[in-house]
């Protein structure tokens, strides 16, 4: 690999994990506007495993409004992120697949905000496929596979003699 391809490489590189850093900061800032621009015209999310919906960008940011406004404080942290360049229409680099494990903790809004610690945490693996456009990457696909998720923990009614 020559030193211009590899060049080329490290800036798709950190372009696409830019899109990817850029997605979890628009949903946990509700920052609907810049959740849809992440995506191509075409692009899609499936939130099903989670207990959402699959569709358009713009549906999915609408119903990710409504949801998350359960949550006072939202803050996901993507790690692990795997990066695989691929081929589109036999041009090389112009698409790619990324696998990224996530943890989410949040607190519910009527705890106030009083509270600091998260009393919901959530985790899994993300797999996006992205796209790269005139505009730069964009998100063709989000799918959420959640693994495992922490609801708060109910206290047993005092028991009285």
């Amino acid at each position: 690999m020559t030193q211009r391809v590899e060049l080329a490489t490290l800036r798709d590189r950190l372009a696409v994990d830019e899109v990817i850093t850029d997605y979890a900061v628009a949903v946990d800032d509700g920052d609907w506007s810049l959740y849809r621009s992440l995506f191509t015209p075409d692009g899609r999310a499936d939130y099903r495993s989670a207990g959402g919906i699959e569709g358009d960008a713009g549906s999915i940011a609408a119903w990710l409004a409504e949801s998350l406004q359960l949550f006072s404080m939202r803050q996901h942290l993507i790690v692990n992120r795997r990066v695989h360049f691929g081929p589109l229409e036999q041009d090389t680099g112009d698409t790619a697949r990324v696998q990224a494990d996530y943890v989410n903790p949040m607190r519910f809004a009527a705890d106030g905000e009083g509270s600091a610690a998260p009393d919901f945490v959530c985790g899994g693996r993300y797999a996006f496929g992205l796209l790269r456009t005139d505009e730069g990457w964009r998100l063709r696909e989000v799918v959420v596979q959640e693994k495992w998720r922490r609801l708060p923990e109910r206290t047993a009614p005092a028991v009285i003699d």
